[in-house]
């Protein structure tokens, strides 16, 4: 009996030295894991925010009639590819046909009207010549009457009715000189295609054409359709909403960070972009396009009024704008339009600004097929101006 307290000091002791060394194993890691932390921080850590607060944005081109019609066609659906002048609804264009053909009437007549009065102002011109003519012949008649009435070769009265002649010479040159005068404002300075009148219907031919071509309605943007509401046989108004084209290639990333993160974002900065919808397995190469100019609160449409009562410091989050540099990994691996992202920013290049120091160079989005519109028209103008002007005459400007 007396050997057993023996034997449990025995094992007491030895395990004492055992449970210090793996006590400061544990507490070697901890302080390895510490310094480990810290050089991190250091090295990678604070040179990087990142949030989860950010979503897919992108341009939402609403299409739009421009004219009344009814609905005959429907040339794309929600999901469809569409490219930019593709055709998307067609509208009734009987009212509009009609309208362009009598526009087109109103254009012809008028030409032939306005060459009629060059022809006026030349028939002036030509009256005014011939009356001068017959004053230099009655003013000598005159002349010569008198000098023979002197000798009493002719007698008062004959000299009476050549001064009778002149006078009424005289009247029929001022008259014909204003006739001529007025004619001649009619055309002065001008050819038939840059006449005030000619320019007001050829106004009126372009708006008939414009409302004729505008029943097609067209794709501004290549791109995605969406939020499609038009039917068919419905009345569209001008400004009625039908549907929209989402361009996805043009899309961008808007991260809502706290604005204590905020001090060492600058424009132009790396960021990576992973997207929830691919589980986070695509990395997005990104940069800071802007940074935004306030805070979410403060452009909601009841934004907070701090200064009226009871006060709570709440940490405020600002927009940041995060633009794609690769459009080859969003044709791989397409976003939508707000769908969930984790934002990165690596903050290592500071030397970009916090705000834009120039404007736009370029626009960010436009379309060219309303100016090819009345390109078309001012084409179809010129065509009846020429078709109803000789060539080679004064009227129409060319030798």
């Amino acid at each position: 009996m007396s050997g057993e307290p023996e034997s449990t000091n025995v094992a007491s002791t030895t395990s004492s030295p055992r449970r210090r060394w793996l006590m400061r194993g544990v507490l070697l890691l901890v302080v390895i894991g510490a310094i480990g932390g810290v050089i991190w921080y250091l090295a990678i850590g604070r040179w990087h925010e990142g949030t989860d607060d950010a979503y897919v944005s992108g341009n939402i081109v609403q299409i739009t009639s421009q004219v009344t019609g009814t609905v005959t066609l429907i040339g794309a659906d929600d999901g469809d590819l569409v490219h930019k002048g593709d055709l998307l609804v067609r509208l009734d264009r009987a009212d509009a046909d009609v309208a362009l053909e009598r526009a087109k009437a109103d254009l012809a007549s008028t030409v032939r009207r306005v060459r009629g009065l060059y022809t006026n102002a030349s028939g002036a011109a030509s009256e005014v010549a011939l009356s001068r003519v017959a004053l230099d012949r009655a003013k000598k008649d005159y002349e010569r009457r008198r000098d023979l009435a002197k000798s009493g070769a002719i007698s008062s009265e004959e000299l009476a009715h050549a001064q009778d002649t002149l006078l009424s010479a005289e009247n029929a040159l001022a008259t014909a000189a204003q006739r001529f005068s007025t004619s001649k404002v009619l055309v002065d300075d001008t050819v038939v295609a840059s006449h005030p009148d000619v320019l007001a219907a050829a106004a009126r031919l372009r708006a008939s054409y414009l409302d004729d071509v505008r029943t097609d309605i067209l794709a501004p943007v290549t791109g995605y359709v969406a939020k499609r509401s038009v039917q068919l046989g419905q009345r569209s108004q001008p400004g009625n909403a039908l549907m929209a084209v989402v361009p996805l290639r043009e899309v961008w990333v808007d991260a809502n960070f706290k604005e204590t993160q905020l001090l060492h974002m600058r424009i132009g900065q790396p960021v990576s972009v992973k997207a929830d919808v691919y589980g986070g397995e695509v990395d997005y190469e990104a940069v800071i396009q802007s940074l935004g100019v306030g805070t979410g609160s403060a452009f909601s449409l009841l934004p907070a009024q701090n200064a009226t009562g009871n006060w709570i410091k709440i940490v405020q989050r600002i927009p940041v704008r995060v633009r794609f540099i690769k459009p080859e990994q969003l044709d791989a691996h397409p976003l939508r339009i707000g769908v969930s992202t984790v934002v990165e920013v690596n903050l290592h290049d500071q030397t970009g600004a916090w705000l834009p120091a120039q404007s736009p160079a370029v626009p960010i989005l436009s379309t060219d097929i309303y100016q090819r519109q009345l390109a078309d028209a001012q084409a179809l103008i010129d065509g009846i101006v020429h078709a109803n002007t000789p060539v080679g005459s004064a009227a129409s400007g060319t030798n």
